[in-house]
């Protein structure tokens, strides 16, 4: 152990259901801080119980950038290392020996592995690259929704990864969210040319069924010289895909699909929603020519993007049914056995 001074902090509202679990598997830290920003159930005291430092902050107009800023600057300024973690997440065992054996003095930031919606997810599980594990200066939150860390500080910028720390997200996937898309909105109002912003105001006017309007944003998001992140353009162009979709117009849809495939020919996802597609107007030698594609792909993007049903037994049945379909029976048997491995229920 190198003796590093270790605070875990959170925003919360309304988690009273996690807090027990959290708490557990966040006592590696030294200190626990939370900032809870209007909860009416007893996550506060059963934090204050569990021995966590709790304040409570009133926000007129919630922007979750300036909940964590709050949050990290409820910390100590002599803590070496901050990890921000909210109540529906929580850490495999071990994690603070693995995170003091890779830092050192002059580290700023730590890479691990973040898998998003454990409990709700089989084979599938999203899994990509978490970055909320950082030193205590020089950073802050920015933008009103999807907020990241921007590392201001005045010395180099010093990253290092150790995968083997695990934190784990256990809450129901997200409905779509009205007050999302105003801060969406607000976001890209304050920074027009912010490509991401502009990628998930897109992605949830889709989440709503605003198609038309989806589709203007997300073509501006593909426009933009700051959308350089191959497999953000990729989703983006199978969302525009999905809104041709739902409006019946399959030509553009598979046109678009056909680019996202060109963007970023190395993910599962834009063959599975080329042969999604396919399966709809029953093309079965293309719902089988991107099934098998997909399947040669056997590594995850390691960003936030990839997509559950790439990674479980779907694309296994898609594969068997298009080769039932074809009548290539010895096929459909291969790739239906392999579906009850990654889809026990």
């Amino acid at each position: 152990m190198k003796g590093y001074s270790i605070a875990v902090y959170a925003i919360c509202k309304n988690k009273e259901k996690f807090v027990d679990k959290w708490l557990e598997a966040m006592s590696e830290a030294d200190e626990i801080y939370v900032t809870d920003i209007g909860s009416e159930d007893n996550t506060v005291e059963r934090l204050i119980s569990g021995g966590a430092n709790v304040q409570t902050a009133e926000l007129p107009k919630l922007r979750f950038d300036t909940a964590r800023n709050i949050s990290l600057g409820f910390v100590p300024a002599n803590v070496d290392i901050c990890v921000a973690a909210d109540l529906d997440e929580t850490f495999d065992k071990g994690w603070r020996e693995l995170l003091e054996n890779v830092w050192e003095r002059d580290t700023s930031r730590l890479m691990y592995t973040y898998t998003w919606n454990i409990a709700s997810e089989r084979g599938g599980k999203v899994v990509f690259t978490g970055d909320k594990i950082h030193s205590r200066k020089g950073f802050r939150w920015v933008y009103p929704v999807h907020e990241v860390l921007m590392y201001e500080g005045e010395g180099p910028y010093n990253c290092v990864t150790e995968p083997r720390i695990h934190l784990n997200r256990f809450s129901e996937p997200l409905s779509p969210q009205t007050q999302y898309m105003e801060l969406l909105t607000s976001a890209l109002k304050e920074e027009p040319d912010n490509a991401e912003n502009a990628h998930y105001l897109g992605r949830e006017l889709m989440f709503y069924g605003k198609w038309n309007k989806s589709i203007e944003v997300l073509k501006m998001h593909l426009k933009m010289p700051s959308a350089a992140h191959r497999d953000e353009r990729a989703a983006s162009m199978r969302y525009i895909a999905r809104c041709y979709r739902a409006l019946g117009n399959y030509k553009e849809a598979e046109g678009w699909l056909y680019r996202a495939i060109a963007e970023a020919p190395y993910t599962r996802e834009p063959y599975m929603e080329m042969a999604f597609l396919a399966y709809e107007l029953k093309k079965w030698y293309m719902v089988y020519a991107m099934t098998t594609e997909a399947l040669r792909i056997k590594e995850k993007s390691p960003t936030y993007i990839n997509e559950s049903f790439c990674w479980d037994s779907t694309p296994y049945y898609m594969v068997s049914a298009a080769a039932l379909n074809m009548g290539i029976y010895k096929k459909a048997d291969k790739y239906t056995e392999e579906t009850p491995e990654l889809s026990p229920e």
